[in-house]
């Protein structure tokens, strides 16, 4: 039996998919499907019921899935007191969405360098709901994000600010004098949007969905200064938040009406171990602001 094995099989038996799985761990779903049929052969036991796309757990495999649990918290909590220990101090990995750290970096992280120089920090650019679920995954140890997804409760989490999306446009769009504008307002409009792992854009797909508006996207984009520029060139608008504004002078935000409201924090695993190393950075995020 081997750890990596255990963390495969409560992984599946979380999901009832071998595919899920497979997403959430980034290894192939073979792998998985390997690891599973060794523990099973190793201990004679019959770990799940097969159906075509979906994995139940057997009665055994509710005790070994229990066991298993309790056994991984064991060693990550056990690994994460020994890395404390170590004279090497280990990076502080956070995930970060590149429309939010043109709002919060390099400033915050600088401020964060000179109260603490020898805490090394290492970002990782994700958009929000995949560095959420790699926190959940221990792939990274905190995560700036948009906090408006359903799974937050799952997680640690501090709410920076309250922020709003509005629509940014060039003084030569025709909707450049509007002092608000509805997601109706925005039918056969050419918009640039986010890329598909935000919050922001699941925010924005569940708006035109009610508004039964099927959006005319010429580009799903992850930089800033990207979608800034087709901005300019009045190529289309974007939905951005309120916060970016000041990093384009020149454009207009329009307000939409109603607000669409989004909270911004940071986010970090629940019932775990938290280094010395994190929890300075937890702490020094919550002073800062």
């Amino acid at each position: 039996m081997k750890i990596v094995q255990l963390e495969y099989f409560c992984a599946v038996s979380r999901y009832h998919s071998i595919a899920q799985a497979s997403q959430q761990l980034f290894v192939t779903p073979p792998a998985i499907s390997n690891a599973i049929k060794e523990l099973e052969k190793e201990f004679s036991v019959s770990l799940f019921t097969r159906s075509k796309n979906h994995m139940t757990l057997t009665k055994e495999g509710e005790q070994f899935y229990r066991k298993a649990s309790e056994l991984l918290e064991a060693v990550n909590q056990t690994a994460c007191e020994f890395a404390d220990i170590g004279k090497q101090i280990i990076p502080i990995r956070i995930g970060i969405p590149p429309l939010l750290s043109t709002i919060f970096f390099p400033e915050m992280l600088m401020e964060f360098q000179r109260q603490y120089p020898d805490t090394p920090v290492e970002l990782y650019e994700y958009g929000s709901i995949r560095a959420a679920r790699m926190v959940q995954n221990d792939s990274l140890d905190l995560a700036l994000v948009n906090m408006n997804f359903y799974e937050i409760d799952k997680l640690n989490s501090f709410q920076i600010i309250s922020d709003q999306i509005v629509f940014c446009v060039s003084p030569d769009h025709h909707y450049a004098n509007e002092k608000s504008i509805t997601i109706e307002m925005l039918k056969d409009e050419p918009v640039l949007m986010y890329n598909t792992d935000s919050v922001q854009n699941s925010t924005l797909q569940t708006h035109f969905s009610n508004a039964g508006i099927k959006p005319t996207v010429i580009m799903h984009a992850s930089q800033f200064y990207t979608i800034r520029n087709f901005i300019k060139q009045n190529l289309g608008g974007a939905c951005l938040y309120s916060s970016l504004l000041h990093n384009m002078p020149g454009l207009i935000g329009i307000p939409f009406s109603p607000n669409i409201e989004q909270a911004i924090g940071i986010v970090w695993q629940k019932g775990r171990y938290v280094n010395s190393q994190v929890e300075k950075f937890i702490a020094f995020t919550k002073e800062y602001f």
